[in-house]
């Protein structure tokens, strides 16, 4: 089986809520894996399982401080992420104006239509 692209790693290690919360707590800043385990119901080799899936993305660094091993999140794979969805909002949204002027046009001519009948 072949590697997945980085993207698809980013956007399988965003899949998980677990990992999300990680994210969010690390866009606070700098945590060890103890700070980061702390909200979390699960045991501290389940939380070390979803770092590495983060770090494996790229969205995590770990460095070593003494004998503390802070992880800090890497912004760099979210904005690819977030590049990758944008390129497909021009779409959705050229979709959503074709049909608000398709809705438009059907509401003109209901109004024409009745204007019609009304002067009938």
């Amino acid at each position: 089986m072949a590697a997945p692209d980085h993207l698809s790693s980013i956007f399988a290690a965003l899949a998980d809520p677990t990992r999300r919360a990680i994210l969010e707590r690390l866009a606070e800043g700098e945590a060890t894996v103890n700070e980061l385990a702390a909200p979390f119901s699960i045991s501290l080799p389940a939380i070390s399982r979803h770092l590495k899936v983060l770090e494996q993305a790229g969205l995590i660094s770990r460095t070593r401080t003494a004998q503390w091993r802070p992880c800090r999140l890497e912004t760099a794979p979210l904005e690819e992420a977030g590049d990758w969805i944008a390129r497909y909002r021009d779409v959705y949204e050229a979709r959503f104006d074709r049909l608000e002027k398709h809705l438009r046009d059907l509401q003109a001519k209901q109004t024409t239509d009745s204007d019609r009948e009304g002067a009938a």
